[in-house]
């Protein structure tokens, strides 16, 4: 059922828009789960990945593979992660695609710009826990 009367509900406009997004939605569309222990410190379910940030994949034939983000291909909706690697014909190593919805943030790089993030993001989750908790109490 359609909610908002500005945005389309139509899978072919939503997916031209998901594959046509500049780099700058890219970002946030190219998210991971927190690990359980990150969600309880930091009050959120996922971030945005980030080079060296470090991972466990938890979907597909690496399941449980451990690892730092060592790119971050918006192009490609794809990270590479280190040690992921196969050898070509030739025995050339390349890095193997992973999607990032399939991996879940362990560690968190740590700058001053992410902390910012992490924290202003977090305070509206909870702005917006603390507004469903009000509805369900007046309409009950």
């Amino acid at each position: 059922m359609k909610t908002h009367a500005e945005v389309t509900s139509s899978r072919r406009k939503s997916r031209r828009a998901h594959f046509t997004a500049p780099s700058h939605i890219r970002y946030t569309i190219m998210s991971a789960t927190l690990s359980k222990d990150l969600r309880k410190k930091h009050g959120l379910r996922s971030l945005p990945v980030r080079k060296d940030d470090e991972v466990v994949v938890l979907r597909g034939n690496h399941k449980g593979h451990k690892g730092k983000i060592i790119q971050v291909f918006r192009k490609k909706w794809v990270i590479h992660i280190d040690k992921l690697t196969k050898n070509k014909a030739n025995g050339a190593p390349y890095q193997i695609p992973i999607d990032p919805s399939k991996v879940a943030i362990t560690k968190v790089k740590e700058g001053k710009d992410r902390l910012a993030r992490i924290t202003k993001v977090a305070a509206g989750v909870a702005a917006r826990k603390g507004k469903a908790e009000k509805k369900v109490r007046t309409t009950a």
